[in-house]
């Protein structure tokens, strides 16, 4: 008789743990992060288990549903079982009518606390271990159930649909900001990841040097007229304008304009020394400007409206000042 006993506290034993091992994986897939799970598997020498992980959770309905049928069958099959085997217990030692009802509340409990809640709070804390450790056998399990998923996908299509790993701007700035908050990146990493989303926000318009407080000089004008000029503005790069108003016909850099002055090339002018000249329009966004200064070491742009006309000037640190933080948008 005390064998019964054993088997049906052995019974109870596998039921708990089929549970409790359904439950905590589908917690650790449901919260593990996908994101760590891409790059995990996209390593040359990913880990064991990250590629199938990353399979899994690509069709999460699939997988989800493998689990529920695992889980519930447990839970439910696995109760009706116990159920009976302990009433054929109890019955034949006569003490069904209160050994079963106490049976039945002890395994409830038992089935909530230990093979629900217990396991899913532990899923949660360790989900990348759990969902990698899991992800070998349920594969294995999608194999052997390809039948019956596939009627069921058929049944319900919305199980078949895949998970697409996508995010937006908002989300990263969140991401960023909790990561800050618990110490897991930099504040001020935070705060540059959120000033490079500004960059598709902003364009030359708002960062330039306008046409009124941008260096300038005249093309035909000497070197040696215009030294006073050169010596008074410490302007790395000058606008060279022709006669007509938005005719510019180079960029000359200061150090070289100085260079002849002392070399005694004082009846020079400008337009002998300048540089070709880049032109950007006015409604270009940052983030392209900051691309194209890649390529450039001078680093400096003449910003045109949508007639061509000369309206301002913008250097590359204008843009670089954005990530920095030290551009702060006017008021209109």
């Amino acid at each position: 008789m005390s064998s019964d006993l054993f088997v049906l506290a052995l019974l109870v034993i596998i039921v708990l743990t089929g549970s409790a091992l359904c439950s905590g994986v589908e917690a650790a897939l449901l919260t593990v992060n996908p994101f760590r799970v891409h790059e995990l598997a996209a390593r040359p020498n990913a880990l064991k288990g990250s590629r199938k992980l990353a399979k899994l959770r690509q069709r999460l309905g699939r997988t989800l549903t493998i689990l529920v049928i695992a889980n519930n069958g447990f839970n439910i099959f696995g109760s009706l079982m116990l159920g009976g085997y302990a009433a054929v217990i109890f019955e034949t030692r006569q003490i069904s009518s209160v050994a079963l009802p106490l049976f039945s509340i002890s395994l409830t409990i038992l089935v909530i606390l230990f093979g629900e809640i217990l396991p899913k709070a532990l899923g949660s804390r360790l989900a990348l271990q759990v969902s990698l450790a899991s992800a070998p056998i349920l594969d294995l399990l999608g194999l052997i159930m390809r039948p019956l998923l596939l009627l069921l996908e058929r049944i319900m299509p919305a199980i078949r649909a895949e998970n697409e790993l996508s995010t937006d701007e908002e989300e990263i700035r969140q991401l960023a900001r909790l990561g800050s908050q618990k110490g897991q990146i930099e504040a001020d990493e935070a705060a540059m990841i959120s000033k490079v989303f500004q960059l598709n926000d902003i364009t030359a318009r708002d960062l330039m040097t306008p046409r009124v407080a941008a260096p300038t000089l005249d093309g035909s004008a000497s070197l040696s007229s215009l030294r006073s000029t050169l010596l008074s503005n410490d302007a790395r790069w000058w606008v060279v304008l022709g006669e007509e108003v938005d005719k510019v016909l180079g960029m000359a850099n200061r150090e070289c304009l100085l260079k002849a002055l002392l070399e005694g090339r004082g009846n020079m002018t400008p337009v002998e020394l300048s540089h070709s000249v880049e032109f950007v329009p006015e409604m270009i966004r940052a983030d392209r400007l900051l691309e194209g200064f890649r390529t450039d070491k001078g680093g400096v742009r003449v910003v045109v409206d949508e007639f061509g006309g000369f309206v301002g000037l913008i250097r590359a640190d204008a843009v670089l000042a954005v990530l920095a933080g030290w551009w702060r948008k006017s008021n209109p």
